[in-house]
């Protein structure tokens, strides 16, 4: 047997995180004017937390390798991102929407493809995923296409994405990720297969 705390872990990170991003898009949603360059920082700061997130999920060899199996690459991503948002919060609006929407969009893309394996692996919840993850590429399309309009529905479009990313991230993380005490290690050795 192998230890399950990383996957405890990376399924906790994921709840948390996706609930601090689809908090922070219900506030955009509400209150658009909110955007300022301490928003800039904190949400610099929430991509990295998250791309470490991600790196654990990746790491953590879950049951049905759904949820986090493409969590190495969006988490290095996600890592640079904020990064390069803390370095530039003066043109935080501008890059970030682009960035944002093409990140939101490529996750999109790549949860239909874990929607559509979590329905051959029998997961009754395979629906809520692809479900969530049409409303985030959609929400990235809007993003990605209105980088320019006025500041407030910027903000609003900025806050939509996430909503929607919060969403499709928690509903994967709880639908995919099954934690079993006893589960069996990853590794097989190769002699015994082909004996």
């Amino acid at each position: 047997m192998r230890s399950i705390k990383l996957m405890k872990a990376a399924k906790i990170g994921y709840i948390i995180m996706s609930l601090i991003y689809s908090s922070c898009g219900i506030l955009l949603l509400v209150v658009p004017g909110i955007m300022a360059p301490i928003i800039a920082e904190m949400f610099g700061i929430l991509l990295i937390l998250f791309g470490v997130v991600k790196l654990i999920g990746y790491f953590s060899k879950d049951l049905f390798r759904l949820a986090f199996q493409y969590d190495l690459a969006c988490g290095l991503f996600l890592i640079v991102l904020g990064v390069v948002t803390l370095l530039r919060t003066d043109h935080f609006i501008a890059f970030i929407s682009v960035v944002l929407g093409i990140y939101v969009l490529a996750d999109g893309f790549l949860k239909i493809q874990t929607a559509i394996d979590a329905r051959v692996f029998g997961i009754r919840q395979w629906w809520m995923i692809l479900a969530t993850a049409i409303l985030a590429g959609v929400a990235g399309i809007f993003l990605i296409l209105r980088p320019q309009d006025g500041a407030e529905l910027l903000a609003m479009l900025f806050g939509f994405c996430l909503l929607a990313e919060g969403l499709l991230s928690l509903t994967t993380v709880l639908a995919a990720v099954k934690i079993i005490k006893h589960q069996w290690p990853d590794r097989i050795d190769r002699v015994e297969i082909y004996r």
